[in-house]
This record gives structure tokens, sequence and C-alpha cells, in this order.
């Protein structure tokens, strides 16, 4: 019956399409995300690390209006630099496709074809005869094809192709931001967290580039969902970077965030990161809280037969709450190739527990630039995740669950300043305890127009 069970669980694709929910959920479907921190800290190490060549994932022109653009205190990761928006119209497009089998473990080993496009309209006020410090940002998204996510592990494996149980293939996401001079900037409205994930140093990662798995990507904690509504502040002092996020804590993916504001409660992030120099490197380390006042299992999220009977004593309490230390330090930075350099990255996390699916995990790994080729791209890290007890033991006489541990390694080959080329390899120890240690290979072309 455990087999049957973790046989339903894969074709349900839990998780197709799941920084901060947990390896038995796919209430990943609500990709969760405790406050990314984007390298953006300049002011406090003067112009030393603000020489950059390139910055992970879309970043939003800064007009101009800040001193800390989201374009950069610390090396970055891969792609294209932004330059300041001149036109008060600015368009970008990044796509990747996706093949990737599973070779080991108890999934078919079968070749799949998937990919992904977000396009990125940013609209500055000057643009309708007022401020540009004022931005209209509009987000379409589209994922295709057949994708893996939920063969090997419950965490999803392809962090571009994560989205919600059962629903489509098409989201929009529209909001408007305002940066003042002072470096503080205010977003209000409907945002795919992914961009947020892209701006972490080290690790920046956001499906398209870096890390594939959503424990790298956007460390799940069944909080924070993929795509949320609400109003996100963000205010760099000459020490420390704060942040706070109110937000609705139900998915709006596929919803104007209209429909039912906030009727499962508020939630909240807030955050302070601290830049530091070790050996004359940057780093930055950051204590993250998040929580909402949620009263009941996030239902929607879930595949049915993660979903606990009526009585089961789990999804009762009110309130969730979490906290996050993490660090992301740079080891070598390359003054013959400004921007780039490696260093290690990690995270552990902590929640009270139900109604919240996950109640501890950690990460850990190292990611950069390889100095024969600064174009290029490497990356390695380790991740661990527990189901919250209770859950755990509501589901035990239906699916066997256990700790999810597994291994990412990822190589980037630059071909051009717009086209990439990623190999991945994923080890997982799933946390359905009746499937063997499964083995996922694939291949990522990623291109920016």
């Amino acid at each position: 019956m455990v087999v049957a069970l973790a046989a339903r669980i894969s074709r349900t694709k839990l998780f197709t399409g799941c920084a901060f929910g947990a390896a038995a959920i796919a209430m990943f479907s609500s990709s969760p995300v405790l406050a990314e921190e984007p390298h953006n800290l300049e002011s406090a190490y003067g112009n030393e690390f603000t020489k950059e060549t390139g910055t992970v994932g879309p970043v939003e022109p800064s007009n101009g209006a800040s001193v800390n653009s989201d374009s950069a205190a610390a090396p970055a990761a891969s792609v294209p630099p932004e330059a300041p928006q001149t036109d008060p119209v600015k368009f970008k497009l990044v796509t990747s496709q996706f093949v990737d089998m599973p070779v080991q473990g108890s999934a078919a080993e079968t070749l799949r074809y998937s990919g992904r496009a977000d396009a990125y309209l940013y609209i500055s006020g000057s643009a309708f005869g007022g401020d540009d410090s004022l931005t209209l940002t509009v987000r379409p998204e589209y994922t295709w094809g057949k994708d893996s996510n939920g063969e090997i592990g419950l965490i999803p494996n392809n962090t571009a192709l994560f989205r919600g149980e059962g629903r489509g293939d098409f989201d929009l996401s529209v909001s408007v931001s305002k940066r003042w001079n002072s470096g503080a900037k205010l977003i209000v409205g409907k945002v795919n967290v992914l961009d947020q994930g892209a701006k972490l140093p080290v690790v920046g990662s956001d499906g398209h580039y870096g890390f594939q798995n959503l424990s790298m990507a956007l460390p799940p904690s069944a909080i924070i969902p993929n795509t949320i509504t609400g109003a996100l502040l963000e205010v760099p002092t000459e020490k420390v970077l704060y942040r706070l996020w109110i937000y609705d804590p139900d998915s709006q993916y596929q919803r104007s965030g209209f429909e039912t504001a906030f009727e499962s409660g508020v939630g909240f992030l807030g955050s302070v990161t601290f830049p530091v120099k070790i050996g004359g490197k940057p780093g930055y380390y950051a204590l993250k809280l998040s929580g909402s006042t949620r009263d009941d299992i996030n239902a929607d999220s879930l595949p049915s037969v993660l979903i606990p009977s009526p009585g089961s004593g789990f999804g009762n309490q009110k309130g969730e709450f979490a906290a996050v230390l993490a660090g992301y330090q740079y080891l070598d930075v390359y003054p013959e190739a400004p921007g780039k350099g490696w260093g290690i990255f990690g995270q552990v996390y902590m929640s009270n527990g139900d109604p919240t699916f996950l109640d501890r995990s950690a990460m850990l790994g190292i990611s950069g630039n390889p100095r024969f080729r600064p174009q290029d791209r490497f990356g390695a890290a380790w991740f661990r995740y527990s189901l919250t007890n209770q859950l755990v033991r509501a589901l035990d006489q239906r699916l066997a669950l256990q700790d999810e541990e597994g291994m990412e390694y990822f190589y980037t080959l630059g071909l051009s300043s717009n086209v990439q080329v990623t190999a991945n390899i994923q080890v997982i120890d799933s946390a359905v305890a009746a499937r063997d240690t499964g083995v996922m290979a694939g291949l990522r072309l990623t291109t920016q127009f």
C-alpha cells in the first residue's frame, strides 16, 4: 500500500510546476521563501565591490534613483549586467529549456523535455508624465512540457517548473515600486518570489541560473508562497539592510490577489542582513523571521494523499512562526574579472510546527566562477528537510515518511553573454520511505534577449 501511494504521489506530480514548505508536501506548490538578500549593500564597502559585470536573474532597472541599486555590492554569478534605465520602457525575456531523466532509483528512466519563459516589462514613471523613481513592472511567465518534479524526491528538483498541483502553465504578476535617493525601496502588488532568490550573493539562483533544486534556489519554509500579493519594503543603511514584507499567505499563482484577499490571515517577513568582511572578502549574514496568522492546513497547496483526515489532530493550531540564520561568504574575488569570484553559503531553519508542515532544515554549499573561465559557473550543495512530527504521525497509516536529504551539482558553460548551457546532477534520498535513493541527470539551455 505504501508503494502504491508513493507511485500515486509521483503521478500527481507533487510540486510540479514548489525562500521559504517541506519535504513531503506539494505545499511547495506555494513555493515559500524567507527574504532573499540582494547584494546591494555597497555603502558598507564603498565602491570596492560595485564594478559588476553581471547580475543573477531579472533585476529591476534603478532609473538612477538609488545609490544602493539591486545591481550590487558583491560579485555576481552569471548573466549580463543591467544598465540603469534611460528609456521610459524596458523589456527583457529569459527562456530555459530542460531535458532530464532519472538514471537511478525507483523512478522509470524516462527522458523528459520542458521549458520556461519569463518576460519583464519595466515602465518608468516618466512614461506617464510622472517621477522616474516610480516603476511599473509587468511580469508574465509561461511553462511547457513534461517536467520531472516529484519523480525522485518530494521537494521540487526543478524550481523553474514548480507550480501548484492542477495549476496551469501561465501566470501574470503586476507591481509598482518606489525608490528613494536613500536606497529605500517599496514594492506593492503581485510579486513572484523567484526574482528575490535571484539576488542572493554566492548562491543566486532563480530556476534559469544556478541551482535547480528548490532546496537551494528558494529554500522552502511552508510559510511564504512562491507568488505573493502585498507590500515589500527594504531599507539599506550604512551597516545593515532591513526588510519587512506584509502579504497574503495564500499562493497568488493564477490569481489577481483580490479574489480571496487575506481570507486565510496575514503573513509577514522581517529580516536584518549584516555585511561583514573576512580576510578582505565580502560576506552577508542574515537573521530572518517569518510567520502568519493562518489557523488551518494549507489544503489548496497539498496533493490529496498528503492532507490528513478530519480529526487527525494536525492543522488545528493558530499562527505560524519560523526563524532562519543564513550566511553567504565570498572566499575569493577576481580583480582581473570584476564581479566574479566564488564562496560558500548555508542556512538553518526552525519553525514552531503545526500548522506549518516543515519544522527544521539545513543546507550548505559552494558556488561561483572558475578563475580560468570566469564566464562559467559551478555549484555543489547539500540539503536536509524534516516534516513536522505531527504531520508524519497523522499520515503514518497511509504513507511512511522520513527526512529528505540530497545533493546537487551543476556546471554552467557560458557560450556567450546571452547563452548558457548547464549540466546538472541531483542525488536525493526521498521523504517517501518506500523509494530508493534516486539520481536525476539533466541539461538546461538558457537564453536572454
